[in-house]
C-alpha cells in the first residue's frame, strides 16, 4: 500500500525552478561560450532539453543539447549493448553541463561521467540537477540544484515530465512504516 504523494513541485515550480538554474548557470559560466548541455536519459534528457532552450532563449545564442544513455556504464546492470546516446557536437575542450532529474547515491552521476568520456575530453563536467534528494555513496555534489528535497532512504521521488508522463510534477512518495 502506498500513502498519498506529496507534490514537492508543480508545473508552474517546475517552470520557475528551471528558469533560476538557467540564470545561474549562465552567471557561473559567464555565457554560454564553450557550453554543451547533456541530459542523462531517461527523464534527464527532457529537463536538458528545456534549460538548453533557456539558455538559447535568455542568451540568444544556441545551447547545443545532447542526451546520454549511461545504461552500458552502470554499475548494478548488465550492459544492454546498444546505446541510444546522441550527441552531435564535440565534447572536448567544452563546457558540460550534464543533466539530471534527479541526484540519490551519486552512481548515477558516475556511470554518465564515464559513458561522456566515450565522446571526447571536456575542459569541464557541471552537474545540474532538479531536485537533491540526498544519501549519497560517492563524492559527487550537483554544480546546480532546483530544490534539495529531504528524504530518507526509503522514499521514492519521481519526475514527471510531460514530454513521458503528460505532465510537469515532483512528487514524494513516503516509505511505509510500520
Amino acid at each position: 500500500m502506498t500513502g498519498m504523494a506529496i507534490v514537492v513541485l508543480d508545473a508552474n515550480d517546475m517552470r520557475r525552478t528551471l528558469g533560476r538554474m538557467a540564470h545561474e548557470i549562465l552567471e557561473a559560466n559567464k555565457g554560454l561560450d564553450d557550453l554543451v548541455v547533456v541530459g542523462i536519459l531517461r527523464r534527464g534528457w527532457p529537463i536538458a532539453k528545456r534549460l538548453a532552450f533557456l539558455l538559447t532563449q535568455i542568451e540568444g545564442v544556441t545551447a547545443p543539447c545532447g542526451k546520454l544513455d549511461i545504461s552500458d556504464h552502470r554499475d548494478d546492470r548488465p550492459p544492454k549493448g546498444e546505446s541510444e546516446s546522441e550527441i552531435p557536437f564535440s565534447v572536448t575542450g567544452k563546457t558540460v553541463l550534464l543533466v539530471d532529474e534527479v541526484i540519490f547515491t551519486g552512481r548515477t552521476v558516475r556511470a554518465a561521467m564515464d559513458a561522456l568520456m566515450r565522446f571526447g575530453r571536456p575542459a569541464s563536467v557541471q552537474l545540474a540537477a532538479l531536485i537533491d534528494r540526498g544519501h549519497r555513496e560517492l563524492p559527487i555534489q550537483p554544480n546546480f540544484c532546483g530544490r534539495a528535497v529531504d528524504t530518507e532512504r526509503g522514499d521514492r521521488i519521481e519526475v514527471r515530465v510531460s514530454e513521458i508522463d503528460g505532465e510537469d510534477a515532483v512528487l514524494l512518495h513516503r516509505a511505509q512504516g510500520d
